[in-house]
């Protein structure tokens, strides 16, 4: 079994994302779940998670809505206004913890100005509050100073459990191994609670090179230091398609995967990490 850990909905006529708008052509207009069906049978997948588009609570509403009428999927990554622990709080209260889908938490912050926007006591105090509910955060980073702030966060939230989507963007346009990236991605590895999504590799590599050849190093290079009990894999649909369609981004990730692991190693970074990161019913 495959559990597409990393999917994106939107519908442009329920949340604003403004992210959309220096986006490339092809990502702007709604994409809904129907479009993902046929594909995701061909490419073999039998379950999937939404992972939030937005920092508005309208988008994280909608996936909740749509997984509720979608039978293979299994999971909300949903937003939360972290910098706000007081309505962070409220949402969880009134309405998140009270919805079978919601399973995960994420923030682009990718998009902030301050690669340590995590790190503002406001937020902190609201990952503290996910801590409780054993509720575990998605980073999407893009910089090394992204993985200096998942460090500090787990020495400040040392019970929060974290995943780094697209691998916190390794280095594989430039062909350097491992560098900076390689370096702190060590460390932050000896850290049981943080784990590797493999994912959105297409859009890191670029198109020429997001083949199993360029992305076995790197690859290989996470399943080594996290171990094959901290790393699972995720699509990420519909912007994985501005390197490559959905069957062919995991037929890359398959071929990765399958030369580099098998047996129960290969069910577990497959399926089983994900099940026990986000505690996913699979009735």
């Amino acid at each position: 079994m495959i559990i597409d850990t990393h999917i994106h909905i939107w519908d442009t006529g329920k949340s604003s994302y403004g992210w959309l708008a220096g986006a490339p052509e092809l990502l702007k207009r709604t994409y809904a779940i129907g479009e993902l069906d046929a594909a995701r049978k061909t490419a073999g997948i039998a379950a999937g998670i939404f992972v939030q588009a937005d920092v508005q609570m309208e988008d994280s509403f909608h996936m909740l809505d749509v997984a509720g009428k979608t039978d293979w999927i299994k999971g909300v990554v949903s937003w939360l206004p972290l910098a706000d622990p007081r309505r962070t709080a409220m949402l969880l209260e009134q309405r998140l913890l009270k919805d079978e889908y919601f399973v995960g938490v994420r923030h682009l912050i990718h998009d902030e100005k301050d690669p340590k926007w995590l790190l503002q006591p406001a937020a902190i105090e609201s990952l503290k509050m996910l801590a409780a509910h054993r509720i575990p955060y998605d980073v999407i980073g893009v910089l090394p100073e992204h993985i200096e702030t998942v460090l500090k966060v787990a020495e400040l939230v040392p019970e929060l459990q974290m995943v780094f989507d697209h691998l916190n963007a390794p280095p594989v346009s430039s062909g350097a191994r491992y560098g900076q990236w390689g370096v702190l991605m060590q460390e932050v590895a000896k850290n049981k609670n943080i784990y590797a999504k493999i994912s959105g590799l297409g859009t890191v590599a670029g198109t020429e090179k997001f083949t199993a050849e360029t992305l076995t190093p790197y690859i290989g290079f996470v399943l080594e230091h996290f171990d094959t009990d901290r790393c699972f894999c995720g699509g990420d649909w519909p912007v994985s398609l501005l390197a490559g369609d959905y069957v062919y981004t995991w037929e890359v990730y398959k071929n990765v995967l399958s030369s580099l692991l098998s047996g129960e190693a290969l069910e577990n970074v497959y399926a089983g990490n994900a099940i026990r990161f986000y505690d996913l019913k699979l009735d």
